[in-house]
């Protein structure tokens, strides 16, 4: 009982008296035939005494406080590991549990492609590039100009990922703790949420029975930009509490982990993109323990790298060829520019023109020889916006309006 008896050691330690079904409810796990099975042990040491019970007669109401022995026996503890949360899994079942909802499990067609991307200008070429690649669960390089669409691109993705996941709230390896669930980055399920029968396509496998210590979730969607260290994917140890916390391409198990603005990290893109050169080509990821030892975790996850900058300056042949899919995201066609502002200004209330929108391309894209950019229709409405609300009068696209957006908006570059 040694890791469970610490563990329940500890919540009572920190919580002070406390009753078995607060127990049952903190550590996560049943009270018949568990907890009251540590509580037994844990009395036969004299480490913890009942002083009551509350709202009951059954042993869940008892009141168990820690006795002067066990204070001795959770100092011990402390200094070996300050975790006191939900019961961790064991390594072995969190790779079962992993393998079994696989992200590679996933399928998804032309119609439930289009249903993702119903609210976006986006070319059926495109589509035919992007289904591959989502079905691919492996990995997807997004490159092109900026404020194209790539991220709104790879947030498409990331949505066709239906169903759910089950994370734990932390894993055991070696005696060492591992903190999993982020509710940064996990959205666990709400009583009201809606599941088709397709989003139950997994089955746990037949040894682990998820319970509590295990948080149903939307699949994970882990996205970061420029922030992005290289130590953040490893384990982060907390040399106080001597836990650890799971890098975030772990926290994307089963979902998909978005590298935004590649090449603007404060490490060196060729440094990332050797980081990676195991995890995508063995499916597993190596983490190091403090003691030295090398975990082998799942890498199932959709790796999506998106940039604004030239594939060339970021990255060689070798690692291309190790990302399965490559799509350029290009400027919007003529056509697809006025679709665009036409929805836009439509949602955003300003009568949409076609005179206006042939004066704003004549004047403010043929004649200074700027690209068209698909987020241009969304920031221009609003600086009209803006404009009609400071003058007092309701919004257009007459000549004086959009001159004064694109005054505002667009910086003029010596």
């Amino acid at each position: 009982m040694g890791l469970l008896a610490e563990l329940i050691l500890k919540i009572i330690y920190f919580h002070g008296n406390v009753t078995g079904q607060k127990l049952e409810e903190l550590a996560k796990l049943p009270f018949l035939n568990v907890i009251d099975r540590v509580l037994e042990f844990l009395k036969l040491e004299e480490q913890i005494d009942i002083i009551g019970a509350e709202g009951g007669f059954s042993e869940r109401s008892f009141q168990y406080t820690i006795t002067a022995r066990g204070r001795l026996k959770v100092h011990e503890v402390l200094d070996r590991s300050q975790y006191a949360g939900p019961a961790p899994v064991p390594l072995d079942e969190y790779v079962q549990m992993v393998r079994a909802q696989s992200v590679s499990e996933i399928v998804v067609d032309r119609p439930a492609l289009k249903q993702a991307f119903q609210n976006i200008v986006i070319s059926e070429r495109m589509l035919d590039k992007i289904g591959p690649a989502a079905n691919s669960a492996r990995s997807l390089f997004l490159y092109g100009p900026p404020g194209n669409g790539k991220t709104t691109i790879a947030e498409g993705i990331a949505n066709l990922m239906g169903g759910f996941v089950y994370v734990p709230y932390s894993i055991e390896v070696d005696g060492q703790i591992l903190k999993v669930y982020d509710p940064l980055n996990h959205r666990p399920l709400k009583t009201f949420d809606v599941y088709s029968p397709e989003d139950y396509s997994f089955e746990a496998p037949p040894s682990i029975i998820p319970d509590a210590r295990w948080v149903p979730c939307k699949r994970p969607q882990v996205v970061v930009g420029g922030e992005l260290i290289l130590e953040q994917l490893e384990l982060i140890f907390d040399p106080i509490t001597k836990v650890y916390e799971a890098p975030l391409q772990m926290k994307a198990n089963g979902g998909l982990f978005l590298i935004d603005d590649f090449g603007r990290q404060q490490c060196r893109p060729q440094d990332l993109l050797n980081r990676w050169i195991v995890p995508l080509e063995k499916r597993v990821d190596y983490l190091a323990l403090q003691t030295g030892k090398k975990v082998a975790i799942p890498f199932d996850v959709l790796i999506v790298f998106s940039t604004n900058l030239s594939p060339r300056d970021l990255v060689d042949d070798a690692f291309l060829r190790r990302i399965r899919h490559k799509i350029e995201i290009t400027n919007p066609s003529p056509n697809d520019f006025r679709e665009i502002f036409k929805r836009v200004a439509t949602a955003k209330q300003i009568p949409y023109s076609d005179d206006g929108l042939r004066y704003l391309i004549q004047e403010h894209y043929m004649k200074t020889g700027r690209d068209l950019r698909s987020c241009h229709p969304r920031d221009l409405c609003d600086q009209i916006l803006d404009e009609a609300k400071y003058r007092g009068i309701p919004p257009d696209m007459s000549r004086d309006l959009i001159d004064r957006a694109c005054e505002a908006y667009f910086v003029k570059l010596a």
